[in-house]
């Protein structure tokens, strides 16, 4: 009888790093499960790692796709390819070997985007080891190779859960591994959090709509939809060499970072997911109002106010700053014009449209935590197609205000000047 075995394989894994304290296995006879309680209470299947980390007991849940995930990235399959072992281009993936991961003393401070913004200052996390001169866009220059990694594996029990295939396909698989280097504490961290999620009723978000979060609440779990999954396979070499860009040089971005695409497979119940990993801008924060803002008034008012988790539109902040305005000193408002300066131009310059600031305000610390989400939509036909309709009146809506789909050129000059709208600057003594 195994006793309790599902919380306990999961402090197990919790605790346990990559590369601590070993258990010898027979690699010629270790399973790929553990058969006597691999469908326990809870639902999890407790699976074995193989290769070089078979002392590691994942549980995998066949309704969270998240920790399917989580396996495949912590298998030794994933690993050889993201280090290159076989290709003889290793050198590129060797220039965070000098970081040392330490997930017992990392902090979240490092994965957050733009961070807070107080009175006069904006305060960001050190992301991490950095080497200026490498590219994450070097990564792409192998045509002939593709990006994308798909990693098959199985429960063959025959226990109540029942015999399982499961498969996974880490888009642009090298190049998250990069990104992540900069700007997470570890891989491990990174991988324990997605090891179970929860699902979760985002405000604001589209009905029917996966939404997860893992459970220490660091990462956002959203499904995609085919369009803006291939809208990121059109700019994702730009997407990667912006941001990398912009952390290795300090230059400020409020992109809200996404470190991982994935698409999940649970061949049983035909279950199939393209899945988004995002930083949880609110990680660690008590937040008393969000404020979702396009810089658009058309359609962009929430009547429904009650409630801690109703998501607030631009003209209820409009209609809020009537009274209780929001005051930014200058070094924050500057530093937060840039950022969103920056961001536009690089979200113009590959067509995306409809991106919004996520505003959360922190009464506890008088802060304001932001950033840029949404940023997976281009502008093609059908949203032209919008434009046009809602420009026309057809469908109703106040004549006089501009539809909320516009040009990516005019999106990008509409947001910034209604962000700078949104927040004023704090009178100084050097103000006329």
């Amino acid at each position: 009888m195994v006793r309790d075995p599902v919380s306990n394989a999961m402090r197990t894994y919790s605790q346990h790093s990559i590369g601590g304290t070993e258990i010898e296995f027979n690699a010629s006879s270790a399973p790929a499960f553990i058969s006597t309680a691999s469908h326990m209470a809870g639902g999890a299947r407790l699976l074995l790692l193989s290769g070089s980390h078979n002392d590691i007991v994942i549980g995998v849940y066949d309704n969270d796709p998240a920790s399917i995930v989580s396996y495949a990235l912590s298998s030794k399959e994933y690993e050889d390819w993201v280090a290159d072992k076989s290709n003889e281009n290793e050198g590129i993936w060797n220039m965070n070997d000098h970081c040392k991961e330490d997930s017992g003393t990392s902090t979240f401070s490092a994965w957050q985007s733009f961070g807070s913004v107080d009175l006069d200052h904006i305060h960001r996390g050190s992301y991490g080891c950095e080497d200026p001169s490498s590219s994450i866009g070097t990564l792409f220059t192998d045509s002939k190779r593709s990006p994308h990694l798909t990693i098959s594996y199985g429960d063959d029990s025959s226990t109540a859960g029942g015999k399982v295939k499961f498969s996974v396909t880490c888009y642009f698989a090298k190049q998250f591994d990069s990104l992540r280097k900069k700007c997470c504490p570890s891989e491990v961290d990174f991988v324990r959090s997605l090891s179970r999620c929860q699902r979760w009723s985002a405000e604001g978000g589209k009905s029917n709509v996966y939404f997860a979060k893992s459970l220490d609440e660091r990462f956002i779990i959203k499904q995609v939809i085919k369009t803006e999954l291939d809208s990121f396979e059109e700019f994702a070499s730009e997407y990667f060499t912006y941001l990398t860009d912009s952390l290795s040089s300090g230059s400020p971005t409020c992109l809200a970072k996404v470190l991982g695409y994935y698409k999940a497979l649970e061949r049983r119940k035909e279950m199939k997911m393209d899945l988004m990993v995002m930083e949880n801008l609110f990680f660690g924060r008590s937040i008393a109002r969000v404020y979702d803002l396009k810089g658009s008034a058309r359609s962009r008012y929430n009547p429904d106010t009650n409630g801690n988790n109703k998501v607030l539109l631009d003209m209820n902040l409009v209609e809020k700053l009537c009274t209780e305005p929001i005051f930014l000193g200058s070094k924050a408002k500057r530093s937060l014009e840039r950022a969103i300066w920056n961001d536009t131009y690089f979200l113009a310059s590959v067509d995306v449209i409809d991106y919004s600031l996520l505003v959360g305000v922190d009464d506890e610390r008088k802060e304001l935590v932001l950033g840029i989400i949404d940023f997976m939509r281009q502008y093609t036909w059908d949203k032209h197609l919008e434009t046009w309709v809602k420009a026309s009146g057809i469908l109703g809506g106040p004549k006089n205000a501009s539809p909320t789909i516009v040009s990516p050129k005019q999106y990008k000059k509409r947001f910034r000047k209604a962000m700078t709208s949104y927040f004023l600057t704090v009178p100084d003594q050097w103000s006329s």
